[in-house]
């Protein structure tokens, strides 16, 4: 239903302009979607027993059988453009269903040679500018799907969990690893981090614990194995919250956010104790190896109440971050990984609007738009994926850290020698792939010719659609999409990539909620479509609405409309069947009829019949107006009454 309002919105503003004799141009086309087409074709190799596998992996496999189960990269992606080219057909012929008057001639993939000619260039450029950068940072890692993912692809939900509270006991002064009697109570939601605890922390106005700022704490369980307790210090730091559970806290700096803030604060050490799979690796002790992340935190709850280092356990309501993608409980992961940096961009894009030189339509969209731009963080544009634009990088040799940016693997062999390397050097390309979000970012200048046109005459697609006029999607999507258009069309063309952001709400149940499957309120719209009729279909959701509200599907109003729709038909029908059956061109002509009525002829006309075509011009005259102010709910409505 989000494609049935937007192509119904589009076709709109398409029509409508082509009627006033203006130059469109409404370029149709499909992202390549790299999580999500990725994890389809992965499902269909696990129904196989078998799944993608690395060069590594495929010659250090201990059999021909275990060897046959894993696909090389070459066989992966080649197996992706085949379901590509089986289902991606999917949303052009709904589209084309739905009546959209997009041409068709000029439809575009983000993986289309010329469009990934496009995302090497703009990846050289942003890097030649110091825009990317290699950096080790915390990222949301997404086990299921074995990559880091942006922060807009972490949805968040309240779920009940619980708060474990338990000891961090006191270290004697006085021999390194015993300890005292004292300890301190500190609660944590994920108690499988506790292994990877390099400090804890407390409010320094605390009277409680200002006693043992300074000393050092045991880290529980960490004592398994060569039987001498890791300790950690105790410190202090306002960030503190003295009202939330003990008012001490834990500090994991490779695992939360915020702890990995606090780590660099005061130089802690950052310790990941977990695998890419989020099971436990071998910095957690013998014991733990190899658990999944939520197995393990029940094993080890239980040894350390067995150990006597248990307090309680209570029912608690937190945010639990997951993968819009896989559903998967995010987990936050120091990771190296290519980033953009957005400081600089996003100012641009923010004062885009401040100047006027982008109108977001509805205006209240305006407050987020500088709320967001204003606390942005650098974005996180690689992803450990085998389907999308690999990154155009190249590591010299074996080296993990000499690398060689360039648009292509000749250009990278050029670079390398003019840096002084032999003619015979060994180049290994990054094996990341590139953010979807990063081509899809390019859309409005890639899609008529940037960069392979920059420069040329005036006949190029890319000087005369190039800024567009106006962006119309939904609201949800502003920062994902938008914003990275903006961002990116004003840092590589430098201008704004269109005049008008107009957002549109989502389509909702008829009782307001959000369709889903699982509630099993889903609306096909090409069901719809074949018991209603595109046009009913679509003049629902366009009319009675205003812009960025969400829309309730009614189905008695699209029957209603319906209804509408099939008048105007029968009225069309009538006139053009009979009225004007057996009059030809030359006839209409003698007539004095030759186009639209004129004052002459309006003047003898009855009284009647001149009120009719009054109210008609003052309707065309408002509907034109609320078009082209883009209040197309406004002009629906008016067109029915």
């Amino acid at each position: 239903m989000g494609h049935a309002i937007f192509v119904a919105l589009q076709d709109v503003l398409a029509r409508f302009h082509r009627m006033r004799g203006r130059p469109v141009l409404w370029t149709p086309g499909t992202d390549h979607a790299g999580i999500a087409t990725q994890l389809q074709v992965e499902k269909a190799l696990m129904v196989e027993g078998k799944r993608r596998g690395t060069e590594e992996e495929i010659a250090n496999a201990s059999s021909e059988e275990e060897r046959e189960k894993l696909v090389p990269r070459e066989e992966f992606l080649e197996r992706v453009w085949q379901y590509k080219e089986e289902q991606g057909g999917a949303i052009t012929s709904q589209l084309r269903s739905l009546g959209a008057s997009a041409d068709w001639t000029r439809e575009r993939f983000t993986m289309d040679p010329a469009l990934s000619v496009g995302v090497s260039e703009a990846f050289v450029r942003l890097h030649e500018k110091g825009l990317v950068y290699r950096g080790t940072y915390m990222v949301n890692w997404s086990p299921g799907l074995m990559t880091a993912v942006s922060d807009l692809e972490v949805e968040y939900s309240e779920e009940e969990g619980k708060l474990y509270y338990f000891k961090y006991v006191v270290e004697d002064e006085e021999e390194e690893g015993k300890a005292t009697e004292e300890f301190l109570a500190v609660a944590t939601t994920r108690p499988e981090t506790i292994f990877g605890d390099t400090a804890v922390c407390v409010n320094p106005e605390d009277e409680r614990y200002g006693h043992l700022i300074g000393k050092r704490v045991l880290v529980p369980m960490s004592d398994i194995g060569d039987g001498k307790a890791r300790s950690i210090p105790i410190i202090a730091d306002e960030y503190v919250d003295m009202e939330f559970g003990t008012g001490a806290l834990k500090i994991t700096p490779g695992h939360d956010p915020n702890d990995y803030e606090l780590g660099k604060k005061y130089d802690l050490e950052i310790m990941n104790v977990m695998n890419k799979d989020a099971t436990m690796n071998e910095k957690c002790g013998e014991p733990y190896v190899g658990l999944d992340r939520f197995e393990a935190r029940e094993k080890l709850w239980s040894d350390m109440e067995e150990a006597g280092l248990v307090i309680k356990a209570e029912p608690h309501m937190q945010r639990v971050p997951r993968s819009q993608r896989g559903g998967e409980i995010i987990e936050p992961l120091v990771s190296k990984q290519w980033f953009v940096k957005t400081e600089g961009m996003g100012a641009k894009a923010l004062a885009a609007v401040k100047d006027g030189d982008i109108t977001i339509v509805p205006s209240r969209f305006e407050k987020v738009w500088y709320g967001w731009l204003t606390d942005i963080r650098d974005w996180c544009i690689s992803r450990q994926l085998w389907w999308g634009h690999r990154i155009p990088v190249w590591y010299v040799d074996e080296s993990e850290e000499e690398y060689i940016v360039a648009r292509n693997a000749e250009e990278a062999k050029e670079k390398a020698i003019e840096a002084g390397h032999s003619a015979d050097i060994v180049l290994r390309q990054e094996d990341d792939v590139l953010d979807t979000w990063f081509s899809s970012g390019l859309w409005p200048f890639a899609t008529v010719g940037w960069p392979q046109d920059e420069g040329k005459d005036a006949s190029t697609d890319l000087a005369r659609f190039y800024p567009g006029t106006c962006l119309e999607t939904g609201y949800d999507i502003l920062f994902f999409w938008v914003a990275r258009m903006v961002m990116l069309g004003i840092e590589l063309t430098d201008v704004s990539p269109f005049k008008v952001i107009y957002l549109h709400g989502l389509v909702r149940a008829a009782d307001g909620t959000k369709m889903s499957k699982t509630k099993g309120n889903v609306v096909d719209p090409l069901d719809t479509v074949s018991e209603y009729g595109a046009d009913s279909l679509r003049y629902s959701l366009v009319t009675g609405v205003t812009p960025g509200q969400d829309i309730p599907l009614n189905m008695d109003k699209i029957a209603a409309n319906k209804a509408f729709a099939n008048k105007l038909w029968n009225c069309c029908k009538f006139v053009t069947g009979n009225a004007l059956k057996d009059i030809d061109e030359e006839e209409l002509k003698s007539l004095g009829v030759s186009g639209p009525i004129g004052k002459e002829e309006f003047d003898t006309l009855a009284l009647p019949e001149r009120y009719i075509i009054s109210k008609c011009h003052e309707l065309v005259e408002s509907v034109t107006e609320d078009i082209e102010k883009y209040q197309l709910g406004a002009a629906g409505s008016k067109v029915s009454r």
